[in-house]
């Protein structure tokens, strides 16, 4: 089942210019997107069908070529471009080519300058957090369920479950981007908001990391105590298999496959391994070393996840309501397992995603539904005297 098999037919929101159903939802750029629009009259249009297609096949076969050439696009700029050519061929005979560019360069940019961005928490260096998630996450359930997941679970190599948890993992640079590039295609308006609220998500889990640092597990069970007592974000243990003093800070595991490492590892990659994929986990390893390693709280992983399955909620039936959810949750589940995150970090993502939808729907019924109401009784107002002259 496709993420589009997934979505419900769109229900137009109010702004929409060939939609016939009352207004719910306006756009936020109406007069963009309205000249944005193919404006001949569809039996005039030429039926580029046959053209369409071929340009989505010529696409999906670059692709193939960029991926067995160069792997699995993370980077965040290659892959919005690589989205961006799809949905040029995509708009063949049915929108202009210029809406792609309207639409996705602001927030392409926008992404960029949170990219650029991602240094100001060296440049304000607040002390990195090593133990605040791990002592919550021990309060709330007796244990840190890092620990505990890794000692009942994890075998001495990759077992073939752990494919789904690599796969998940690497979903992340990929899915969200993906439902964004549908939505597009099929609801304008719909892609607006939600371009809108990841966004917003995105750059307040940037205030969060940058005044808050905290080491995630994986690097916690490198270093000690004595270690980390000054609250450093570069502590040399943390580029070290494992700590001193096995299991570090989190202590040691107990292993109930014989063989198991009795320490938490960062298992994110491992998956791809048991395929003998080795350029895949290569890859994101390589990312990872270049990522802000205390940006743990909020996690974004889990936020933006959960900000696409609530989002997505009243756009799909039960099907996809159930998918959304369950791939937020399978990410959660992931990020805890492979020491990525812990579950405080999860739970601050959620609410982050939380918190943002909130105030989206907030903003939507008090501001712009009303102004789409008051524009849409004028221009009927102006009809009705236009018809009565």
């Amino acid at each position: 089942m496709s993420v589009e098999d997934a979505i419900r037919p769109p229900r137009r929101d109010a702004g929409d210019d060939d939609s016939d159903e009352p207004a719910t939802m306006g756009p936020v750029l109406d007069d963009v997107a309205d000249a944005a629009e193919l404006e001949a009259e569809p039996e005039k249009r030429r039926d580029l069908t046959l053209v369409r297609r071929i340009a989505i096949l010529a696409w999906i076969a670059f692709m193939g070529y960029e991926f067995s050439v160069y792997g699995l696009a993370f980077d965040r700029t290659r892959l919005i471009v690589l989205l961006c050519l799809g949905l040029f061929a995509a708009s063949i005979g049915r929108r202009r080519a210029i809406t792609v560019l309207i639409d996705w360069a602001p927030f392409a940019l926008v992404l960029l300058l949170y990219d650029w961005t991602r240094d100001v928490a060296r440049i304000v260096d607040m002390p990195t957090h090593w133990h605040l998630a791990a002592d919550v996450d021990h309060a709330m359930f007796g244990v840190v369920p890092t620990v505990w997941l890794q000692s009942h679970l994890k075998e001495p190599s990759a077992p073939w479950w752990e494919i789904i948890t690599s796969v998940v993992y690497m979903s992340y640079f990929v899915v969200p981007y993906a439902v964004a590039a549908v939505l597009w295609l099929r609801d304008r308006s719909s892609w607006r908001r939600f371009a809108a609220c990841f966004v917003a998500a995105t750059f307040l889990g940037l205030v969060g990391y940058t005044l808050v640092p905290a080491a995630p597990p994986w690097a916690a069970a490198r270093c000690t105590s004595e270690q980390v007592v000054d609250g450093p974000r570069d502590a040399e243990c943390m580029t070290t298999p494992e700590a001193t003093t096995p299991g570090g800070i989190l202590g040691p595991t107990d292993p109930h496959h014989p063989g198991a490492q009795p320490y938490v590892e960062r298992i994110s990659a491992r998956g791809w391994e048991y395929l003998n994929i080795h350029v895949a986990s290569n890859l994101i390893e390589v990312g990872q070393g270049k990522a802000n390693l205390v940006a743990a709280i909020p996690s974004l992983h889990a936020g933006l996840t959960m900000l696409l399955a609530l989002f997505m909620w009243p756009r799909v039936k039960a099907l996809g309501k159930t998918l959304f959810m369950g791939y937020a949750f399978a990410m959660a589940f992931t990020l805890v397992y492979t020491a990525e995150h812990y579950v405080f970090d999860i739970l601050l993502g959620w609410a982050l995603a939380a918190f943002v939808i909130a105030v989206y729907t907030l903003i939507d019924r008090r501001f712009i539904l009303p102004r789409q109401r008051r524009r849409a009784e004028q221009e009927s107002a102006e009809q009705e005297s236009g018809a009565a002259a």
